[in-house]
């Protein structure tokens, strides 16, 4: 004999469906800043990171021309990867805490209010 209720929530007792919250204005303004910034960002690195792949293996006269002693473009472009990398990450910290960090704080504290008064 079958005592479950028929429509049991899948969640935890007093969780809510956030299918409201992800149609919200709010979030819908927060996922495209946050897709705005990281998309071109992303797409940009990669299009940097598969160049210096393809001067590599196509462009080895280029690549191994010298710049300093012993020190090739390849070299530079190589630790310009880690740079890059660096300064990408920094960069997304800055923006985020400035930009997206603060929407999200608002979209949760307005969601734990609701769940409170409740």
């Amino acid at each position: 004999m079958d005592t479950a209720p028929e429509h049991a929530s899948s969640g935890p007792p007093g969780s809510r469906d956030y299918t409201e919250v992800q149609q919200s204005p709010e979030f819908g303004e927060l996922r495209r800043g946050y897709r705005s910034f990281v998309f071109p960002l992303t797409v940009a690195f990669i299009v940097w990171y598969l160049l210096y792949v393809l001067l590599s293996n196509y462009a080895g006269g280029f690549m191994g021309t010298k710049v300093v002693g012993s020190i090739n473009i390849a070299f530079v472009f190589g630790l310009a990867q880690f740079v890059t990398t660096f300064l990408i990450a920094w960069w997304y910290s800055r923006v985020a805490a400035e930009r997206f960090d603060p929407k999200a704080e608002a979209i949760k504290a307005r969601l734990e209010a609701e769940e409170r008064d409740a």
